[in-house]
């Protein structure tokens, strides 16, 4: 188990340097081109850019309630041959369960968006997402299993029901339309739909209904009764611990699944005289921000991998495992077949299909206009998937936004309180044409947290300009007072 985690972690940080989900200190922004579909596909209805070009943009982040890390901490667990995942933390709690996303990253591959009119906007967006996470595990069995320094000099007990642990790499290609449904005079509704085609890279899940033990440090041993685990992977039996093993792999046991994110945006527009042609000639200007108070709310992640020919096993019944064996044997379940067999355990082990769940969320937000640019952004993530299932799922957090935000450059300052670690969290995101750069989670840079985030991107907008209407009359779209 320990050398299949740390190869995990390996190959994320490899593949994909940084990249975090949702870019909170810039995705709110009315220039940020497509950063703020991922939140509602509808935001790029009625978009300040004729189009956009994305070039790229990467995200990674770790949250966990399990201890705290530091960013030197971090970097130098997963940097060398020696690379072990416990090093990562400088403290623990005292939880007998823990949650974990170690790590989630996502890169953004180059795509496009296109304002088809005053209207509509279509966008299309690939990208890389890799979830690796343990939820409901017990820090004894996390401990026994990964924890080098971990050597206890008493007998312990685990109980342990309900865990879950997934990790999956998968590719997507995502096509966006959005579309203004009403408009008139102060208000305006707007809907917006992603589909999605997934390919399912790789991935591994245990999950457990109940696992009894105990730990006798005599003899390094669990003995375990009353257990119910089970086992699903696509990854070959004979997978090593090496990087080039796993990748490998990738492209020759993959999963093909289809998702959606669907949403609606409302927006209150008091001051609509400003920007509207009228017969006085006054000056339309679609970059300009209109509304007072927006109103957001999506489903996002529908959807789901299915994975053919997977190996799958389920352990159960009484015995009792050396804990070396966990971390010795656990890569081959062939091999912990035939030892849990031997040590009382029933063990099948089969061939078939897997269903992994996407993480799907309700996001629901309000974005606020103070006034002189300065904006303030509420937003709600709620989970919306059974974590039992085999696939991973967010953890609830609300983040309060406040901006600076123009057509050239912006800075959000996002504050979020996570259920996950039951803390709050501060970051900033700057924007500069179309390069950005920030973090989500950013006090693992100065001091011990329960997570760390940091996200960078590039694209090329081309936004639209003001017309005056004794130039060029009144734009196709434009709404004029008094026809």
């Amino acid at each position: 188990m320990k050398k299949l985690i740390l190869a995990t972690i390996l190959l994320t940080i490899s593949v994909l340097s940084v990249n975090a989900q949702r870019y909170f200190g810039i995705a709110t922004s009315n220039w940020s081109g497509t950063a703020g579909m991922y939140l509602n596909p509808a935001n790029i209805a009625d978009s300040r850019a004729k189009f956009s070009i994305d070039l790229f943009s990467m995200n990674f982040g770790v949250d966990n309630d399990l201890g705290k890390v530091s960013l030197s901490s971090f970097f130098s667990a997963f940097s060398g041959s020696n690379s072990k995942l416990d090093a990562a933390f400088t403290s623990y709690s005292s939880k007998p369960n823990f949650s974990l996303l170690l790590p989630y990253m996502e890169m953004r591959l180059p795509g496009a968006m296109v304002s088809l009119d005053h209207k509509s906007s279509i966008a299309i967006s690939p990208r890389i997402r890799i979830i690796n996470q343990f939820n409901n595990f017990s820090q004894n069995i996390f401990h026994t299993a990964i924890d080098s320094t971990f050597s206890p000099n008493q007998d312990y007990s685990l109980n342990s029901k309900n865990f879950n642990w997934t990790m999956q790499a998968w590719a997507e290609m995502n096509v966006t339309y959005a579309r203004i449904l009403y408009e008139n005079d102060a208000h305006m509704l707007k809907a917006g739909v992603t589909l999605r085609y997934m390919i399912g890279l790789a991935y591994i899940s245990i999950k457990g209904n109940n696992l009894d033990a105990t730990f006798y440090h005599t003899n390094d041993s669990l003995a375990v009764k009353n257990t119910d685990v089970e086992y699903a992977s696509n990854i070959p039996d004979s997978l090593g611990s090496n990087l080039s093993d796993i990748f490998s792999q990738f492209g020759k046991q993959t999963g093909h699944g289809f998702g959606a994110d669907f949403g609606v945006v409302y927006e209150y527009r008091p001051d609509f005289k400003d920007y509207i042609v009228d017969a006085k000639n006054n000056i339309l200007d679609p970059s300009s921000n209109k509304y007072k108070i927006r109103l957001s709310l999506s489903v996002t992640d529908i959807g789901s991998i299915t994975y053919n020919n997977n190996l799958t096993g389920t352990a159960s019944g009484n015995g009792s495992i050396s804990s070396g064996v966990l971390i010795k044997d656990f890569l081959s379940i062939h091999s912990f077949k035939d030892y849990a067999s031997s040590r009382g355990f029933n063990f099948d082990t089969s061939v078939g299909t897997v269903k992994v769940h996407m993480p799907t969320a309700l996001v629901a937000a309000a974005d606020y206009y103070i006034g002189y640019h300065f904006y303030v952004n509420a937003t709600y993530i709620g989970n919306l998937v059974n974590r039992q299932d085999i696939g991973n799922s967010y953890y609830n957090q609300i983040t309060i936004t406040p901006r600076f935000d123009t057509k050239f450059y912006s800075l959000g300052l996002p504050i979020t309180y996570s259920s996950l670690s039951g803390a709050i969290k501060a970051g900033f995101g700057m924007r500069m044409g179309g390069f950005f750069i920030g973090s989500d989670d950013v006090l693992a840079f100065v001091s011990n947290a329960s997570g760390v985030n940091f996200y960078a991107g590039l694209s090329v907008p081309i936004n639209k300009k003001a017309i005056k209407s004794k130039d060029a009359g009144p734009a196709p779209d434009a709404p004029v007072i008094g026809k």
